[in-house]
């Protein structure tokens, strides 16, 4: 019941304080901080519907004072996830507030772990986005050789470069096809090709990507056989496949070696307390045992990240 309490007692803090800085940003708005105008003050119009910040009015205000709200709407955009940022940040601060709540309930845990965990909690969503974003992304590095071959032989069999993309994005599997069906739902919107194109390399940040853009943009301006170039190029990207493939298998081993050191102190602090708890528990309640215990966690994960650093090897 205590813990309860004091969970809602962070929660409507955090609520509080995100009100009252909204209210005060509304109240008080400089014109810097206006959004970017035409020269009739009209908003630039957008060519697709853009996800809302937030569907409460006074949060979405706020966040849009911000400049990492940019990134996190990139980031979430990225790795495929339908969440608003608006939805994300509540996500952030309900957990932070939760964590807090607990730890200050827990006599046990040193003062000093708070603001430790409370951070490690708060990160929780961002490094989710972050995983989804690089599995998207390796994804779309995977199907990417098999799309330009399937765009370079419609292109050999005749078909103008905006039939083949609309071919070859209805035939790509997913997650590529969703970011090639976006590109030519540009076109037909009235962008040009190299625009339309810039704004899929922005969205996918790949090597592979902006290579295509920048050969169809250089063939739209100085001509040349456009198929025999993507081809080339699939050929290459599907080389830098391989290259990578055999940097992870060298890799395999050391990345191995870091998660059995990562997980084996508390394999064996398990093993312990179920063969003899006495033994352990002379650690446990120790006066200086939330300490210890404290230092020994932050130190096992600042190894494990030290290690994965070590053998990721970069092609």
């Amino acid at each position: 019941m205590l813990v309860l309490l004091i969970t809602l007692l962070f929660m409507a803090a955090f609520l509080t304080a995100s009100l009252a800085v909204g209210a005060a940003s509304i109240l008080f708005r400089p014109a810097w901080l206006q959004g970017p105008a035409s020269a009739d003050g009209m908003l630039p119009p957008l060519l697709l519907r853009q996800q809302p910040l937030s569907t409460i009015s006074l949060w979405r205000q706020l966040l849009a004072r911000f400049d990492f709200v940019k990134i996190l709407e990139r980031r979430l955009a990225e790795a495929g996830l339908k969440w608003s940022v608006g939805r994300t940040t509540l996500m952030v601060m309900l957990l932070a507030s939760a964590a807090a709540a607990l730890l200050f309930a827990l006599d046990w845990a040193p003062l000093l772990s708070a603001p430790i965990a409370i951070a490690t909690v708060a990160v929780l969503p961002y490094g989710y986005i972050l995983h989804r974003r690089k599995k998207r992304f390796q994804q779309m590095e995977l199907q990417f050789s098999d799309a330009l071959d399937s765009l370079s032989r419609a292109l050999r069999a005749g078909q103008a470069f905006g039939a083949a993309m609309e071919l070859v994005a209805s035939e790509c599997a997913e997650p590529l096809a969703q970011e090639l069906r976006r590109t030519c739902s540009e076109w037909k919107l009235g962008l040009a090709w190299d625009q339309a194109l810039e704004n899929f390399a922005l969205r996918v940040p790949l090597l592979e990507v902006r290579l295509f853009v920048a050969a169809v943009v250089l063939q739209s301006r100085f001509g040349g056989k456009l198929n025999e170039i993507l081809e080339e190029l699939a050929k290459t990207i599907r080389d830098s496949l391989a290259l990578s493939g055999e940097l992870r298998s060298v890799s395999a081993q050391g990345r191995l070696t870091g998660a059995v050191l990562t997980m084996l102190p508390l394999v064996i602090a398990a093993m312990m307390f179920m063969t003899n708890p006495s033994y352990l528990a002379t650690l446990l309640w120790h006066p200086y045992s939330k300490y210890l215990i404290t230092g020994a966690v932050v130190c096992l994960i600042l190894g494990h990240f030290a290690i994965q650093r070590i053998v990721d090897i970069k092609a």
